[in-house]
């Protein structure tokens, strides 16, 4: 057939050739207010804020902006959670000409310091609570951070119920100085919302946001991601969505939102094509699992994205089951592999389709999706979006390409790959050598252009001259009724060189299990090469800011231990 071998998957109606938008993302926004004015786009613990009320909002903070300051190339940073203050001074700082520079509450002091200056970030968002704006005020001066802008759970909440919000224990407000270096948010928007409109060049050149990579193998990069690569991956979703039975209803959709925002998943997935449609974002200033299943049973979303382990929390919450989910039309799973069995496990308890895609930071999230008319096909991250192309090419020789069906290092191609990644020409090279971006992820593609991913190329395990993928080992350790989450790592072995150990926590009330019963049970299921040399039963295991179990404070560990020993 002429084209790609994954356009024969493609549902009917959705074309894969893609003309991405000549826009910037605020005019996302702007087309948005224009058409559902009335429309609520965010709720916010039952605060209700219309897209006209966010609009004013952003236009008076794009103004209030530029008087401090920001204009084309000034990078600017946000520290915060899902507040209401995020939408309006994400899509503010870009009218303004800025740059958004995301930062994570849930990073360590050191990497906090490493973005600041690495981005040359100059002025900062935040909120006056102490988990987070002391960890900034102390870089004014320090750094290149020149001025904070403050907000408070006041601006949209009357008191006492943000003494509710979910973020404050106790005397949780700090006390902010109220001098050059300040800015309070109320102030920052006390205006009439007339602001300059900047002069832009070519979109895919002009730059929006820098987002830093998560940092699992090394210092994270920041990403650079353009006006042209935001909208693109807009752009892709809604065409995904679309076709002789379009998934998403206009102006209809309501989505809850426990996914931060400052992650790249949520950032497109949920905040850019959630305006561009005319939704309704439901949002939750974190991932509270009692919330949650309240909110899915009262306020009626119609889409939740998550990531694997929230479905896992939500099975085995003690009211999972009693929650009505009938206006559901869909789960998403994203940020991590999806286990077949928790698939399996929530679709059937649950009554709705979950359905899995993969993506990264440098592609501002889109890469490989699902589709609810089809039917699903366990193991994989679905076919390339709509622009996208995806090639596999060999781990050891980076600019040789596989054939179909063979296990290689995953490619990408398309409007929405970044730029390149900020102040790094070297590393940025060598991402894109042979003209592609090199994911560092290993899988395999399908004669009907469904890709399943394998693992990271740098979790390998090499054990006795074997390669030993991680998922493989976790997807069978899922299928055991004991266990809840897992994650398994190489460690150093004086006879393989390495072997695999896993971690694991326990369904609530299950009884433990040792090495060789665990063994016994993945005897079926595993080569003999593959089984687990060491096992760890764990309370919880680490996670990343937004909820995926991560493996770089595990390596660390093992290695602390071997170091000691």
């Amino acid at each position: 057939m002429d084209g790609h071998i994954w356009e024969k998957s493609y549902p009917p109606g959705v074309p894969w050739d893609l003309t991405p938008p000549d826009k910037t993302i605020p005019a996302l926004l702007d087309e948005a207010v224009a058409q559902w004015p009335r429309h609520v786009l965010c709720d916010f613990l039952d605060k209700r804020l219309s897209y006209a009320d966010i609009g004013d909002l952003v236009d008076r903070a794009a103004k209030g902006f530029q008087e401090i300051g920001v204009g084309k190339g000034v990078h600017v940073g946000l520290f915060l959670p899902n507040t209401p203050h995020y939408i309006v001074c994400f899509f503010a700082i870009l009218k303004a000409g800025g740059v958004v520079v995301n930062y994570s509450p849930l990073d360590a002091e050191a990497e906090l310091r490493h973005k600041v200056e690495d981005s040359e970030t100059e002025i900062l968002v935040t909120l006056d609570l102490n988990l987070l704006y002391p960890r900034m005020a102390g870089m004014l001066g320090a750094t290149g951070l020149k001025k904070l802008v403050v907000g408070s759970l006041a601006d949209f909440l009357p008191f006492p119920k943000n003494l509710l919000f979910p973020l404050v224990r106790g005397k949780e407000i700090a006390k902010v100085p109220d001098d050059d270096r300040h800015l309070r948010f109320k102030e920052l928007i006390a205006n009439d919302g007339r602001y300059e409109k900047p002069r832009l060049g070519p979109l895919t050149e002009e730059l929006a946001v820098l987002q830093y990579t998560g940092g699992t193998t090394g210092v994270p990069k920041g990403a650079m991601l353009t006006h042209a690569n935001l909208v693109s991956a807009t752009r892709q979703l809604q065409q995904w969505g679309e076709g002789d039975e379009p998934i998403l209803e206009q102006g209809k959709e309501r989505v809850l939102v426990v996914l931060p925002l400052f992650h790249i998943y949520a950032l497109t997935v949920i905040m850019l094509l959630g305006v561009a449609g005319g939704s309704e974002m439901i949002l939750h200033p974190r991932f509270e699992l009692d919330d949650v299943i309240r909110d899915l049973g009262r306020k009626r979303p119609t889409v939740f994205p998550g990531v694997p382990t929230m479905y896992t929390a939500i099975l085995g919450h003690p009211k999972a089951g009693e929650t009505d989910l009938t206006s559901l039309k869909f789960c998403n799973s994203g940020g991590a592999p999806l286990p077949p069995e928790l698939q399996r496990q929530f679709e059937e308890k649950s009554g709705c389709r979950l359905v899995e895609g993969w993506g990264m930071t440098e592609t501002c999230s889109p890469g490989t999706a699902n589709h609810l008319s089809a039917e699903p096909r366990a193991g994989s991250s679905g076919i390339p979006l709509p622009g996208i192309v995806i090639e596999f090419t060999d781990v050891d020789e980076p600019e040789k390409l596989l054939e179909l069906g063979e296990r290689g290092e995953i490619c990408i191609s398309g409007p929405n790959v970044m730029a390149g990644y900020w102040n790094k020409p070297e590393e940025t090279a060598e991402a894109f050598a042979g003209g592609r971006f090199h994911t560092g992820d290993i899988g395999y593609m399908d004669d009907d252009g469904y890709v399943f991913i394998v693992d990271r190329k740098k979790d390998m395990i090499l054990s006795g001259g074997y390669n030993v993928y991680p998922r493989n080992i976790e997807d069978a350790i899922y299928q055991h009724p004991a266990v809840a989450e897992c994650t398994v790592i190489g460690v150093a072995d004086d006879y393989r060189g390495q072997a695999a150990k896993a971690f694991v926590t326990l369904v609530e009330g299950a009884a433990p299990f040792t090495l060789e019963e665990l063994r016994e049970f993945l005897d079926d299921k595993l080569g003999r090469h593959e089984l687990p040399a060491a096992l760890e039963i764990r309370a919880e295991l680490p996670k990343t800011p937004v909820g995926k179990l991560s493996k770089k404070e595990l390596y660390q560990e093992e290695e602390a231990k071997r170091a000691d020993a």
